[in-house]
């Protein structure tokens, strides 16, 4: 079964615009996939040289970047991991300026990259004005409209766990794919964080799925500092593993939630973490309703608009939406995420609605029918949110 990414356009339309696109991703998500694609379909008709710079071998290709690349003026350049070599971004300004004097203004390197903080700081300095961010998130509503809505949130969206064989063999592969991450990745990115000790707030954030963050009682679990708690939250988050969604700080005559919440942001990777292998064993166990919250909160956010702000609001007098969308042309869009056939809205949702006035409320639920309730509110399935959200133009 092959899966139509909807990035996929995306990346070509920035590609014919800037002369770097860098695709940011987790592992296994499918960057390298659609790099390939790309490649073997040509890019204006264009040569395709492909550097993963994972391998030693091919890494010693760019000992000497500038000379290597300069031979492939003409092509379009993938380069795979590039968080393995971060000092090729200086290179890459040079040539690309100089590709620009000889009339060469976009489609020279497509750059892939598994760590977000470290790789944007570096490229948005080096190539200020040469570089466009595309962000590749795990399979989602939409590119598995053929596929079964419960099973991409109970397998998750990573392409070679949804599309298993079996619940089995995705399970494994979830189990596989973690601990791959804990021996390899952190050994790499943070070698000094105990793999252990870092599977084991990994899954305390798994139990405490969308839970404004309680460091200090997490740190008192681990037997370690709420500074080191918050330095292994940004590592996950800065491995695209993790999202923190901050507390929307309106100005109001209310005492707010403060801390972020944290999501593991794959459903599946949620589920792999607490041991649930099928989809019986997450129904019955308490994490399903917050699961269910943070698969929502992914697929929309994965499609919403890049100017869009992404945030929740809850007050001490229990006022909450559990997603505000910031979206482009001032407008504030109120999400209530509720799972089952006949949802139902807390007051809490209308009394934040009163304080806040969003301009359009919506209650996304697992069923498919759309309908309005009082209070302007659209009660909308998860796909016609989705699509909501990405068909918005400001």
């Amino acid at each position: 079964m092959l899966i139509e990414r909807t990035k996929l356009q995306e990346v070509i339309a920035r590609l014919e615009q800037f002369p770097a696109v860098l695709l940011l991703g987790p592992r296994q998500v499918g960057k390298t996939t659609l790099a390939r694609h790309i490649a073997k379909h040509g890019f204006k008709r264009r040569r395709t040289v492909y550097l993963d710079l994972e391998s030693p071998q091919q890494r010693e290709r760019l000992a000497d970047p500038e000379m290597y690349l300069s031979e492939y003026q003409d092509a379009l350049v993938v380069l795979d991991e590039v968080q393995n070599l971060p000092e090729v971004f200086q290179v890459l300004r040079v040539l690309i300026d100089r590709g620009r004097e000889q009339g060469i203004r976009s489609g020279r390197f497509l750059i892939l990259g598994s760590a977000s903080i470290a790789l944007l700081r570096q490229a948005s300095e080096s190539l200020a004005g040469r570089i466009s961010f595309v962000h590749l998130h795990p399979i989602d509503v939409i590119e598995a409209a053929d596929g079964d809505q419960e099973a991409l949130w109970s397998r998750g969206g990573f392409p070679d766990s949804y599309l298993a064989g079996s619940d089995p063999q995705s399970a494994q592969w979830r189990t596989d794919f973690i601990a791959t991450y804990l021996q390899r990745d952190i050994a790499q990115f943070a070698p000094r964080i105990p793999a252990e000790t870092l599977r084991r707030f990994w899954v305390m954030l798994a139990h405490l799925q969308g839970e404004p963050l309680n460091a200090s009682k997490i740190a008192g679990s681990l037997g370690v500092s709420s500074n080191t708690v918050g330095h292994y939250l940004d590592l996950l988050v800065d491995l695209l593993l993790v999202r923190r969604l901050p507390s929307h700080h309106a100005n109001v005559k209310k005492r707010l939630v403060k801390s972020p919440k944290a999501y593991v942001r794959d459903s599946g990777l949620v589920h792999a973490l607490l041991r649930l292998g099928s989809r019986d064993a997450l129904l019955e166990h308490p994490v399903a309703g917050a699961s269910w919250e943070g698969f929502v909160i992914e697929n929309i956010l994965g499609n919403a608009p890049d100017a869009a702000g992404a945030s929740f609001f809850r007050s001490s007098s229990g006022a909450e939406i559990d997603l505000l969308l910031e979206m482009p042309g001032a407008e504030l869009w109120a999400i209530e995420i509720k799972r089952g056939l006949a949802p139902k809205l807390e007051r809490g949702f209308h009394a934040a609605c009163e304080v806040l006035a969003p301009s359009r409320k919506f209650l996304v639920y697992s069923g498919q029918e759309a309908y309005p309730r009082p209070g302007g509110v659209q009660v909308i399935s998860l796909p016609d949110m989705v699509r909501e959200v990405a068909s918005h133009q400001g």
